[in-house]
């Protein structure tokens, strides 16, 4: 068994809280605290939240973290 730790980010729209939502159901384990800050290159603000799962392989370069 391994955990795997995914950075998910996204402009502060309801499309982040969808993708956070979407992990969620999919098992996925809010970790620590969201972040929110400003993307001055694109001048927007910008979200992120760490999250991670135990799944049931052992870690690998190669994992499409996003399928587990």
């Amino acid at each position: 068994m391994s955990t795997i730790y995914r950075l998910l980010t996204e402009e502060d729209t309801s499309a982040f809280c969808h993708k956070v939502s979407d992990a969620l159901a999919k098992g996925w384990t809010l970790y620590g605290d969201p972040t929110y800050a400003f993307d001055a290159a694109n001048g927007v603000m910008r979200c992120g939240q760490a999250i991670i799962k135990n799944v049931d392989a052992e870690y690998a370069p190669e994992m499409k973290l996003g399928q587990q």
